[in-house]
Formats: structure tokens, C-alpha cells, sequence
């Protein structure tokens, strides 16, 4: 019988987004198959959930960019040593430092194995370079292995490729909400009833590609007028002059009443599941990039810019949907076809939430299988 483990994550805040859910997801795994979890942040929305799978939340501010975080050092080492932590597994940069300096200070032969998940493109710097210490690393797609390879001085070995998973419970194959859902929707959003939706599901910032969205919204209107665009995301502190040029940018090309901005919706997998067609359009390449795979989950169709994990993603999945990065005229050709035929979606992929789980408890299990480093 494999021992139980007492495995605590590490990272900034709680509060949404794709980081914080994938550790709630491993977290919700570990105590399902027996094991003590621990998750230390400064708190946010999602501690109740992680709480209710039953996992414990300790609050620090360990990911507060201040010298001052460092004073959690002596605390946060008397509490992996007295709770005899397993594994420490840290998912960002700034709490990556506060605890490598507990761990590398405490005894080699009884700390815990330190495991860290590189989850973006981080600038390359001596800042940066903390997410390598980790003795097994975990990267989420084959993009971010390529780039900690070429970029930081680090064995192949200690890598390990674990894409990010969606579960099929979760976003079900030709899931549709239900009908009081549908009644709130229309109530909402009346100016979507009986149009054909083209989701654009991302927060709102100039890179995630909003503006290429309504350029390709406008292209559409011209020989489909029954389309509506859906941009559904946060408009994030400071970004709100962003949302006033969007309104602006598409008023100019007098497709006003064919966007709608949603702002932060729970709800994202019922807004999805009534689009025709989801889109992913960031300018830069995503490290994994979730929604894609949710959307390709439930079956609807995705049409994205070929870079990055989602290209990854589509062409495994869903190759058609692929179109070159910033071709508006491309996507929309692509839209307008896929409007009038449908695209057939695999029922299965490769990207489960169940792989995911299953690898990263295997990267624990190869961790603790390893020597103690000095």
C-alpha cells in the first residue's frame, strides 16, 4: 500500500483563473485518494470550495512583492517541519523565492521534495530562473517546455510535459443549459435571441485580441447580419478605458448592436454552450489556454490563432480551426463557412482532467523515489 502524502501548494491569491482552479482541481484529487492538502495563499473566492473538498487553507501573503514577504521564511519553514510536508509545490515566481529560502536552509535528509509548475513565458532573468530550482518541474504544454529549455540552464530530465485538463463531468459533450437558464440569459441579453453567438471568452486586455474580434464581427455582418459577438471577460482595475475604445472601435464600424460586452461571467460553460462558435485570439502565444479545450469539450466549434498550448490543443482536436495569427479575414471566411456547416467535433481528447491528476501525483511519486539533494 503507497504511503500517504501531506502535500501543500503554493501560490498567490484564490481568487479566479486558470492557476488557482488547477489547484484546486489537484487539491479536490488528493484528498479524494487519501492525502492531506494544504494550500497557502492571501485567501480569495475560491477558499471556500477548496475548503469544502476538504482540503486546509493557510492565509499568507507570500506572493505580496515586498522584502517584508521574506519575514515569512522562519514561520513558513517551522511549518513544513513540523507538519512533515511530503511535497512543496509552488506555482509563481515571488512565493517560488520565499519558499526555496525555507526549504534550502532546512535539513536535506527530512524537508519536504520542492516541485515547481512553470505556467508561463516569465522574462528571462535571474528572477525568473527560481522556477527551475524545483528538483521535478512541471510544465503545461509542449510550447513552455521548448521555451525553459532554450531560455534557462536546466536538465531535460527534471521536466515533465502535463497539459492542463478539463473534465468531462464539468463540460459535458452537447451539454445545453437548462430553461430557466436560457429565461435569465434572454432576460440579460435580448439582443442575442435568435442570432447565431460567436464567443470571444477572455479577460479584457490588448493582447487577449478583442479588437481583431470585432474587426472579424464586422466582416461577418456584411453577408451574415443574424451574427452577435459575445466578448465575455473582466474588465480588470485599469483597463476600463480599454472597454470605452472597443465600444468606440466597434460603433465606428457600426456593429454596436451586434457585440455585447458581459463582463466577468461564473457561468462561462452555459455562454459557451449556446455560442455557434468559440473563438481564442490572443496576439501572444498562451502557455496552455483553457477555454479552447472547455469549448472543444462540450463540442463547439473553436476558431484560433495557430500558436502557443491552443495550437497545440487544436491540432489535436480540431486542426481546421486553425488560422494565422492576426488574419481577421481569414477567421472570418473561416466563421462564415463553419456558420452555414458545422465542423464535427471529437467526442474525446487527449486533455482530461483525470491525466492531469494522475500525472502530477506521479510527479510527486518520482520526486519522493529521488535522492536527497544536499
Amino acid at each position: 500500500m503507497q504511503q500517504k502524502l501531506h502535500i501543500v501548494q503554493v501560490l498567490p491569491a484564490l481568487q479566479s483563473g486558470g492557476v488557482e482552479r488547477g489547484t484546486l482541481e489537484v487539491a479536490d484529487y488528493l484528498v479524494q485518494q487519501g492525502h492531506q492538502s494544504t494550500v497557502i495563499s492571501a485567501g480569495g473566492r475560491l477558499v471556500t470550495a477548496l475548503e469544502a473538498g476538504g482540503s486546509q487553507h493557510i492565509q499568507m501573503p507570500i506572493g505580496q512583492k515586498s522584502l517584508w514577504t521574506l519575514r515569512l521564511i522562519p514561520a513558513l519553514r517551522r511549518f513544513l517541519r513540523d507538519n512533515q510536508v511530503d511535497i512543496l509545490h509552488v506555482r509563481s515566481r515571488f512565493p517560488a523565492w520565499v519558499c526555496f529560502l525555507a526549504w534550502k536552509t532546512m535539513d536535506p535528509t527530512t524537508r519536504p521534495k520542492l516541485i515547481t509548475t512553470v505556467h508561463g513565458t516569465y522574462s528571462v532573468n535571474a528572477y525568473s530562473n527560481i522556477m527551475t530550482k524545483g528538483e521535478q518541474i512541471i510544465v503545461i504544454s509542449n510550447m513552455i517546455r521548448e521555451y525553459v529549455l532554450n531560455n534557462y540552464r536546466v536538465s531535460a530530465e527534471k521536466l515533465t510535459l502535463n497539459y492542463r485538463g478539463v473534465s468531462d463531468q464539468a463540460h459535458p459533450y452537447g451539454y445545453r443549459p437548462d430553461a430557466q437558464w436560457l429565461q435569465r440569459w434572454y432576460d440579460a441579453h435580448p439582443e442575442t435571441d435568435q442570432k447565431q453567438l460567436i464567443c470571444l471568452p477572455a479577460r479584457l486586455t490588448r493582447w487577449k485580441g478583442q479588437r481583431d474580434f470585432i474587426e472579424i464581427i464586422a466582416q461577418l455582418k456584411q453577408s451574415h447580419p443574424n451574427v452577435h459577438g459575445l466578448i465575455v471577460g473582466d474588465v480588470q482595475k485599469g483597463k476600463t478605458a480599454f472597454l470605452e475604445e472597443l465600444k468606440r472601435y466597434a460603433a465606428q464600424l457600426g456593429i454596436s448592436d451586434n457585440i455585447s460586452f458581459t463582463g466577468h461571467r461564473s457561468d462561462i460553460r452555459e455562454v459557451m454552450a449556446v455560442s455557434d462558435i468559440v473563438m481564442s485570439l490572443s496576439l501572444q502565444p498562451e502557455a496552455f489556454g483553457r477555454t479552447a479545450i472547455e469549448a472543444l469539450s462540450l463540442g463547439v466549434p473553436v476558431i484560433a490563432y495557430s500558436h502557443g498550448g491552443v495550437a497545440e490543443q487544436m491540432s489535436a482536436v480540431l486542426p481546421s480551426g486553425l488560422v494565422a495569427v492576426g488574419d481577421t479575414q481569414q477567421a472570418a471566411e473561416l466563421a462564415l463557412s463553419w456558420l452555414k456547416i458545422p465542423p464535427s467535433v471529437p467526442t474525446k481528447h487527449p486533455f482530461s482532467l483525470s491525466n492531469m491528476l494522475d500525472n502530477t501525483l506521479k510527479v510527486y511519486r518520482k520526486a519522493l523515489n529521488q535522492q536527497a539533494l544536499s
